[in-house]
């Protein structure tokens, strides 16, 4: 693959519900050349809200403004997603649009959870409300820890769902100063597995990873996935490892299930300088005709923004 980068599309900063970040993006088309790419900023608390800029598409990706007022903010005070939502994908059934999202909430031993909720609009998108103040998935007898960052899509009237598992945590419990327990040292595992729906709520999971641990990788995240016109389907996900921060990977399966790890095709690395010179990650392609971009996020998570760049060949 061989792209060109084209640097920053949306900055953080325009309002109070993206103080810091435009992370995790994913496009939706709402016109012939018009879409919206959806994001989740940060208020000045660091509580994710989820929002979206209207980007026009041409020659190039072209801002034309982002939305005042958060598409999502965090839940109730207690639920899970009281510290903060992040939108995944948008799924559209019938006159409705099911927006998957995950939510934040923070514990004491470990530092967060997060689990997978949905809300729903029935005004094409303009607001939504929650499905339900619990989460659609949540913890269960295949991952036990915390689930997050659904892609989804729609085959055969079955929800086919990729999503981030937690598979554990490392840490040290010791006393502070007051008795109390605390945890230090605290490192995460997740990793990508699959689970299908027949309405979008209730989910069959099971214990098949997609996308595992290679060497000393430990976290693998936010899956992305499309299938092309040979009926090949194709992710890009997130991992790290060791004392590298996030890159992107890519993967290719003829079911989706089973997934052959191709990174090295990918071929997307950090700049030397700039917003995107530390790290690469949350990767979205957005195939429009003749034009094949990859929105993604740079430096500190999406704190610096979301940029794009643009493919030259096709997959396959």
């Amino acid at each position: 693959m061989i792209w060109e980068k084209k640097g920053l599309l949306i900055a953080p900063g325009s309002y109070p519900w993206m103080v810091t970040h435009a992370q995790n993006p994913f496009p939706e088309i709402i016109e012939n050349n018009i879409i919206r790419v959806h994001f989740a900023g940060r208020d000045k608390y660091n509580r994710a809200h989820g929002g979206y800029a209207i980007v026009k598409i041409s020659n190039h990706l072209e801002l034309l403004h982002i939305n005042s007022t958060p598409s999502l903010s965090p839940g109730k005070l207690g639920c899970f997603d009281d510290c903060g939502v992040m939108p995944s994908c948008i799924i559209k059934i019938n006159n409705l649009k099911y927006l998957y999202y995950t939510g934040w909430t923070q514990r004491k031993l470990t530092p967060f959870s997060f689990f997978i909720g949905l809300a729903i609009s029935n005004d094409d998108g303009k607001t939504y409300n929650r499905y339900s103040q619990a989460p659609v998935l949540d913890r269960n007898f295949y991952d036990p820890y915390m689930v997050a960052s659904p892609w989804i899509i729609v085959e055969d009237d079955i929800f086919r769902m990729w999503y981030v598992s937690c598979s554990g945590w490392d840490g040290d419990l010791v006393s502070d100063n007051k008795g109390s327990l605390i945890s230090t040292n605290i490192k995460h595992y997740y990793r990508i597995k699959y689970s299908s729906s027949k309405d979008g709520i209730s989910w069959n999971t099971n214990d098949n990873t997609c996308i595992d641990f290679n060497d000393d990788e430990y976290a693998i995240a936010r899956p992305m996935v499309w299938k092309d016109e040979m009926g090949k389907y194709h992710m890009f996900f997130s991992f790290r490892g060791g004392n590298m921060t996030y890159r992107l990977g890519y993967a290719v399966s003829n079911d989706g299930i089973i997934w052959n790890r191709k990174d090295n095709k990918l071929n997307l690395e950090k700049s030397k300088t700039g917003w995107d010179s530390q790290m690469i990650c949350y990767g979205c392609i957005l195939i429009h005709k003749e034009k094949t971009f990859l929105l993604y996020n740079g430096n500190n998570y999406g704190s610096t923004g979301c940029g794009y760049a643009e493919i030259s060949n096709k997959f396959n």
